[in-house]
């Protein structure tokens, strides 16, 4: 009992309160019920009304010591030549700064490769869209060439989107002129096959080729060109040992017997 009272003798000591800035109060009322919260109405388990308490505390102690201190001729404000050593070094600051630069570095990246994996799998959507359309459009291009050689259709329209402008408007004239003529099948198999008609007879002479004269070259006629049955030319030793007609012969042979 004797040491507890000589500390307690000891932090009774009657010194100025300059000497000990010691305020002991309750929180400062609340601005926006105008009551001050008691400690029981605190909630230690919620963090927000706890550090709250401490925050009005705090103002209120403020509130009080700094009046004192201005009675008292005590200066409250830093002047702006006062320097003073920070709590931590500059080696753990400089740490602090390389720890928060790497997170903003793996933030970054975190960003990025999000990014890139959206952007892949857009890509691959309109991958798969693209390809998807393709395969309709060659199902429908096989489909109107099965229709177009089975005559159920007279156009091709992929044939058509292919084409320019001018062979489209030429086209298109074509077809206005077709659609007179024989259906699809039939002009299919006259592209394959050939137009059909009269073949025999076809190089015959006509009227107007028959007066024609103009190519005619009578040295060639009468064999007088060379090579043409004259003397000296292979058509005249063909000529001369050209084999004798049938009446010829019959009599050579009666004569011979």
């Amino acid at each position: 009992q004797e040491g507890l009272k000589q500390c307690l003798a000891e932090f009774g000591q009657q010194l100025a309160w300059v000497e000990r800035l010691d305020v002991t109060l309750g929180p400062v009322a609340d601005p926006v019920s105008q009551s001050a919260s008691t400690s029981d109405a605190v909630d230690p388990e919620n963090d927000f009304q706890r550090e709250m308490s401490f925050y009005r505390q705090a103002q209120a102690a403020v509130l009080e010591a700094l009046p004192r201190l201005h009675k008292l001729q005590v200066p409250t404000r830093r002047p702006d030549d006062y320097f003073a050593e920070m709590a931590k070094s500059d080696q753990q600051m400089q740490k602090i700064r390389h720890k928060l630069k790497s997170k903003q570095e793996a933030m970054e990246r975190s960003e990025k490769a999000k990014q890139l994996r959206a952007m892949r799998k857009y890509g691959k959507k309109v991958q798969v869209e693209i390809l998807q359309r393709r395969q309709k459009e060659k199902k429908n291009m096989l489909n109107a060439v099965k229709k177009y050689q089975k005559g159920l259709s007279d156009k091709l329209d992929f044939l058509d989107e292919e084409q320019t402008s001018s062979q489209g408007n030429r086209k298109g004239n074509a077809s206005q002129r077709t659609k007179k003529g024989p259906n699809a099948k039939r002009r299919y198999k006259n592209q394959k096959f050939g137009f059909g008609g009269k073949k025999k007879g076809s190089k015959w002479n006509t009227k107007e080729s028959f007066n024609d004269v103009s190519s005619f070259q009578s040295k060639v006629a009468h064999s007088k060109g060379p090579g043409k049955g004259g003397r000296g030319g292979k058509g005249g030793k063909k000529a001369l040992n050209k084999r004798p007609g049938k009446r010829a012969r019959q009599k050579m042979k009666n004569r011979a017997r």
